[in-house]
């Protein structure tokens, strides 16, 4: 086997933190994990193998397809949480189970009807810095709940809430981009 398939079979089969050489924790050292992310995409990105026979350039573009998603994943706190919670045995259930507590979902809904009457950039102004730290809120207790206290379970209801928080803020960029228009 080739080195680059040998590469590839390993990071086929490693979790994406250990692809990366990083502890398995919510909390990430993100300049770390990109620093990997170019070493390792520097060795394996297929135009390295364009002369190379058919089998390492296979094992060349699957590495860098994994590496790719891998990165995604860690890089994104939504998507580092459902991952760790995965790993942990956790069926996160995310589309089938949308029960959220009753008092999160009203904050929901007038967060959508302030966003409904947003007039101006800043009005989305004003609503972004505010999702911006119930985001970095949201994400230190889940950091606490995964890395401190190990409680899976329990993360699985902070990370929902992270997941809507996420989507708002998509659509305060549509927001924008509607005042834009």
């Amino acid at each position: 086997m080739s080195k680059t398939s040998a590469a590839a079979a390993k990071a086929l089969t490693s979790s994406h933190f250990e692809l990366f050489g990083l502890p398995p924790a919510f909390a990430l050292d993100l300049s770390r994990l990109d620093a990997a992310y170019r070493d390792i995409q520097s060795q394996v990105h297929p135009d390295r193998y364009a002369h190379a026979g058919d089998a390492e350039r296979r094992a060349a573009v699957q590495m860098t397809a994994r590496v790719n998603e891998a990165y995604r994943t860690l890089r994104s706190p939504v998507r580092r949480a459902k991952y760790l919670l995965e790993l942990n045995g956790v069926d996160v259930a995310f589309e089938t189970n949308t029960a959220m507590p009753r008092e999160f979902l009203v904050e929901q809904m007038e967060l959508r009807e302030q966003l409904e009457e947003a007039a101006s950039s800043s009005d989305l102004d004003l609503m972004a810095r505010e999702l911006a730290l119930d985001k970095r809120a949201l994400e230190a207790q889940i950091e606490e709940t995964i890395d401190g206290r190990r409680d899976f379970a329990a993360a699985r209801d902070l990370v929902r809430k992270l997941m809507f928080l996420e989507r708002f803020g998509e659509d305060i960029d549509a927001a924008y981009e509607a005042l834009e228009a």
